[in-house]
């Protein structure tokens, strides 16, 4: 009777498990399983864990990276075993094991990596090469043609140990996830009408302002589905309040687009929401 332990993609698990690095089952066309019927179709609102990196806790490998897991017992028992028995390709969480991967997805992309960063760790892939550094950073996809960045909250595809030494990760590649904002132009101030006899505009006081600012940024973080429409109406909201008199500044702005940010929602998109709120107020 074969054992789990003698299934290649159940002891290549395994192995990893017993280094350290945290590994999932991929269904072919490298996705992951997908998620338990509580989670389907993202009914629990992206949790568990989804914002910050960590294990899923629920009963099957769940959340892609977030199934991700260095426990041998889970990989070879209960109801994740069929998984990885199911599996086509083991992946894993780079940033569980303190790593990146600069995934370079084609030759052009192998050569530009050739002349700027350091050597380190290469794993050849189908297209390209994987390049591991040792350290974890913010994932991002598509920092320059065929270059994706996967690390924190996000998983690889295991082809095997490699060629080379690891290096530490670099500055060079962190600097490839920081996307720059458009610059917002800080609004001038306006004449305001003031009640009661005097006194400038109330939101330029730090209660008021920041108070807002403070609030629209929870919203945003504490939204568990409708993303993209939480944001926009946030900022429609901050606008409307704030848009008019001179008080929001460049800072206040990158606070709103940060807290979009770290619930998933790209530049982009962002710029996109704030543009379409702008105008639908007609400012």
């Amino acid at each position: 009777m074969t054992q789990p332990t003698d299934i290649p993609r159940v002891h290549t698990a395994l192995f990893l498990a017993s280094n350290g690095v945290p590994a999932l089952p991929l269904h072919r066309g490298k996705l992951p399983f997908g998620n338990c019927l509580t989670c389907a179709q993202n009914a629990c609102g992206g949790r568990p864990n989804m914002r910050t990196p960590g294990p899923c806790t629920c009963p099957r490998p769940c959340h892609a990276w977030a199934a991700a897991t260095t426990d041998p017992d889970v990989i070879t028992s209960g109801p994740w075993a069929r998984a990885w028995r199911d599996a086509a390709a083991v992946a894993y969480h780079p940033g569980g094991a303190g790593l990146t991967v600069v995934d370079l997805d084609n030759p052009a992309a192998v050569t530009w990596a050739e002349r700027t960063l350091p050597t380190t760790r290469t794993v050849a892939t189908t297209r390209g090469e994987h390049w591991i550094y040792r350290g974890a950073m913010q994932s991002a996809n598509a920092v320059r043609p065929g270059v994706d960045i996967k690390s924190t909250m996000a998983y690889a595809r295991w082809l095997g140990s490699g060629t080379g030494t690891l290096t530490a990760l670099p500055d060079a590649v962190r600097a490839l996830a920081v996307k720059e904002r458009p610059a917002w132009p800080v609004p001038q101030a306006v004449a305001v009408p003031v009640r009661g006899g005097g006194g400038e505009c109330r939101h330029r006081t730090p209660t008021y302002l920041d108070r807002g600012i403070a609030m629209a940024e929870q919203r945003i973080t504490d939204a568990s589905s409708a993303v993209h429409a939480t944001v926009y109406r946030t900022f429609l909201a901050v606008l409307s309040t704030h848009g008019r008199c001179g008080c929001l500044t460049d800072a206040h702005v990158a606070r709103l687009f940060t807290a979009a940010q770290t619930r998933g929602e790209t530049v982009r998109h962002c710029t996109d929401a704030w543009t379409n709120a702008h105008t639908a107020l007609g400012l």
